[in-house]
């Protein structure tokens, strides 16, 4: 069992981030409070959202302010302080057991495992992103005969060192594609057009979906679980394509495999990722980024996923990217809510104070600890 943490619930993240190593200018930090990469209009700023309130309230204690303060006060003080120390102060605050991180993303920018876990004080390991590893192996010069076997190959052996792996099938097309494992010449002809396209200087971005789908397939087999991003997300993703029942008939297809399916953040399809779960014996979900962007309204988010989702099937995600605000808020918050939802649960005579206590520890990180074998690593 992991440590009490000073009597705060204990949490494993299941699917964070790191933090930037560079200083953040006003426009840096603002710029990672929003999903959207276009500036905002005149006399708009980032700090005036749920999230951004969140943050003057829950963050300025950590960093020396009172609660509320002002934008500019907390911008000002994080100056002050310099990056290395935000992000010292707000990780360790966030008293989080134990960070399992997806690298696959603007990596050369955020801190690796290794340095979240020196910044905060406790272990990181590492989950790998399916389309990086197609993108290395296209790099690497095989051929498209070859192709299918060295995605293969080289999946297998990412999962002697990884936790687990993560797709961004949503941000390529979608979830709502062909669950069939494509067979080998299907994987041939695709990976001879996308070849073609890398010699020819096109793009490294994997978007074929026989690809995607190989790679998916390839990671179901080899055992470690599989993280779907679903739901809210950045513009390069359609949120209509990413709604977690799409994704029924591949759950269907792959249950047999007993690989554990993670479905990642979902809102404002939370209640579709429950049904997903409850339906299916391999799938789990998480209400990931929602929490942290919905800010005074988190309780409610997850209360609703609550309804449907077995409490064996739920876990504790921050999604936290880039500023360690967010890795703060993602605990605190969700300690917080957990508390006032099933908290509202015992009070009206519903559930049973041991029974809340059980699901609480449940979902903050015993589920991580069982479905991603922590103890065995």
């Amino acid at each position: 069992m992991p440590a009490d943490s000073g009597h705060a619930l204990c949490l494993i993240d299941h699917h964070v981030h790191g933090v930037m190593s560079a200083e953040l200018d006003e426009g840096g930090v603002e710029a990672l409070l929003t999903e959207s990469p276009a500036h905002p209009p005149a006399g708009v700023r980032a700090f005036d959202s749920q999230l951004g309130f969140a943050v003057r309230r829950w963050c300025s204690p950590v960093l020396g302010l009172e609660p509320h303060a002002t934008a500019d006060d907390y911008l000002r003080r994080r100056r002050e302080l310099g990056s290395a120390e935000v992000n010292r102060r707000l990780l360790t605050a966030a008293r989080v057991h134990e960070w399992l991180v997806d690298t696959g993303f603007q990596s050369d920018a955020v801190s690796t495992p290794a340095e979240l876990a020196g910044l905060s004080g406790t272990p990181a390991r590492e989950v790998v992103r399916l389309e990086s590893i197609a993108a290395q192996v296209g790099a690497a010069g095989g051929s498209a005969a070859s192709f299918g076997d060295d995605f293969t190959t080289a999946i297998q052996q990412a999962a002697a060192g990884a936790v687990g792996f993560k797709s961004i099938a949503a941000y390529r097309g979608g979830l709502a594609f062909d669950p069939a494992r494509p067979g080998p010449a299907e994987v041939a002809a695709a990976a001879g057009a996308w070849l073609r396209s890398l010699a020819g200087d096109g793009p490294a971005r994997v978007e074929d979906q026989v690809l995607i789908r190989h790679g998916l397939w390839s990671a179901l087999d080899a055992g470690r679980p599989l993280q779907l991003h679903t739901g809210y997300g950045d513009p390069d993703s359609r949120l209509h394509w990413s709604d977690p029942a799409h994704l029924h008939d591949f759950l269907l297809a792959s249950q047999h495999t007993g690989t554990p399916v993670m479905l990642l953040h979902c809102y404002p399809y939370h209640r579709q990722a429950g049904a997903m779960a409850a339906l299916f014996p391999h799938v789990y979900m998480d209400v990931g980024e929602a929490l942290n962007h919905v800010g005074a309204q988190s309780a409610v988010v997850l209360a609703e996923a609550l309804e449907l989702t077995p409490f064996g099937k739920m876990l504790y995600s921050s999604d936290a990217f880039g500023l360690p605000e967010l890795h703060y808020l993602g605990a605190v918050g969700f300690r917080r809510d957990i508390e006032r939802v099933t908290g509202r649960f015992v009070a009206d005579g519903d559930w049973s104070p041991a029974d809340a206590q059980r699901v609480r520890e449940m979902i903050g990180w015993q589920n991580a600890m069982r479905v991603y074998q922590l103890s065995d690593q």
